[in-house]
């Protein structure tokens, strides 16, 4: 059998794509990474969206379509989502891709994670799916789990280097976690999150554990948030500016795909094109 696999709107490799086609490859059958206009040629296909704004593509009636852009609630059957990725789907790519915990203990009114995965709870080893030595890991709260900080241990102890690409929760680094996270090799800087003003005086103690800590690269990451309250937005913005991290903007986006209002995007314009964050202040740039 030949089976079709579409990822309609990944920014990185599809970690479930990548799964199915281990376990048909396992089976015998024949797999490849394809696009709409070709479905017609496969036995089965799968596809996959990321994104609820983006545009599903017209695709054979018996088309098999899942992600988090298409239905939370639609999950891998269990006998595939416990596989290991397969990486040749994507030859470019030089890093292992996976999840160590699933789920959140937050409830974050903007986010997914609750109704998608549930509470925080194990899922899988890293030497299940590590086949690199760069590992993207997508968990969403690996500090909020027993098992998430054992794995961590255990990635250090195997001199991997990783990237917690979504980001560890500040509110959980306390100096026992930071000397910890001082063991790892980070491919990518670690990343936190300001999304409201309460988290400010955390996302601090957290940014001063982590110099002490001298867990490096020391230019860590703090995504901001752009809502509707652009006056807390920018406020934020200048305290995490102030702080000396590296702020990254996200205006917020919900389910059903509303699009930012334009001083959103204008503001995010403005922190994310770094030679204008630190040579321009906010109200000059707004004036253009």
């Amino acid at each position: 059998m030949k089976i079709g696999l579409i990822d309609i709107d990944g920014k990185i490799p599809n970690l479930a794509l990548m799964k199915i086609s281990t376990y048909y490859k396992n089976k015998g059958n024949e797999v490849v990474l394809t696009n709409p206009l070709m479905a017609s040629i496969f036995d089965k296909i799968y596809a996959s969206t990321v994104f609820s704004w983006s545009k599903i593509p017209a695709l054979p009636k018996n088309a098999e379509i899942g992600g988090s852009g298409y239905d939370l609630q639609k999950k891998l059957p269990e006998e595939i989502d416990k596989l290991c990725p397969d990486y040749s789907l994507y030859p470019n790519v030089t890093y292992s891709i996976g999840f160590l915990t699933r789920g959140c203990i937050r409830n974050c009114p903007w986010c997914i994670v609750p109704k998608k995965e549930g509470k925080i709870k194990p899922y899988m080893d890293i030497e299940e799916f590590a086949r690199h030595d760069k590992i993207m890991l997508l968990d969403n709260n690996v500090l909020a789990c027993d098992w998430g900080i054992k794995q961590i241990e255990k990635i250090a102890r195997l001199n991997l280097k990783i990237d917690f690409c979504q980001g560890l929760d500040a509110r959980l680094i306390t100096d026992k976690i930071a000397k910890l996270l001082s063991k790892v090799k980070w491919w990518k800087p670690v990343r936190l999150a300001c999304d409201m003003a309460s988290m400010k005086p955390i996302v601090q103690k957290a940014v001063e554990l982590l110099r002490w800590h001298n867990v490096s690269p020391r230019t860590y990451v703090v995504y901001a948030l752009i809502t509707n309250d652009i006056e807390d937005s920018i406020d934020r913005i200048r305290f995490l500016k102030g702080l000396g991290v590296d702020v990254y903007a996200q205006p917020y986006r919900d389910q059903e795909g509303t699009i930012p209002s334009q001083i959103q995007k204008d503001l995010a314009r403005w922190v994310n094109h770094k030679a204008i964050f630190y040579s321009v202040d906010w109200g000059d740039y707004k004036k253009r």
